[in-house]
């Protein structure tokens, strides 16, 4: 008999069982509702300096005037940026600043345009 319940989300093990509303993997002890979406809990969430969610792709501008490190450019409070993708660490944005081409932010200092 072969199962017709998807295999387990996060160890791909084929021995799922069902119990009530709930699948369960006795490998990984995960459990889980095939009826909701899907949530990848080592994503990064990132919120903007007014507590606004951030997501790939946002166009953000600076709130402060920050200093180009290794340069003597300086960008200015309202300078746009596109967020390209989310990266683990004291930077935590890597976009392209609009006439200063693609650098690593900080969430703290840009808001959701």
């Amino acid at each position: 008999m072969t199962s017709t319940l998807p295999p387990c989300p996060k160890c791909q093990s084929e021995y799922v069982y069902q119990d009530q509303d709930m699948l369960i993997c006795p490998e990984c002890a995960n459990e889980w509702n095939p009826n909701e979406a899907a949530v990848d809990e080592d994503a990064l969430i990132l919120k903007d300096a007014n507590g606004t969610l951030l997501s790939e792709g946002d166009k953000v501008t600076l709130i402060k005037d920050l200093k180009v490190k290794g340069s003597s450019t300086v960008l200015k409070i309202g300078t746009k940026a596109t967020i390209k993708r989310f990266v683990d660490g004291d930077h935590d944005i890597d976009c392209k600043v609009d006439g200063a081409g693609d650098m690593m932010l900080k969430s703290q200092f840009v808001k959701k345009a």
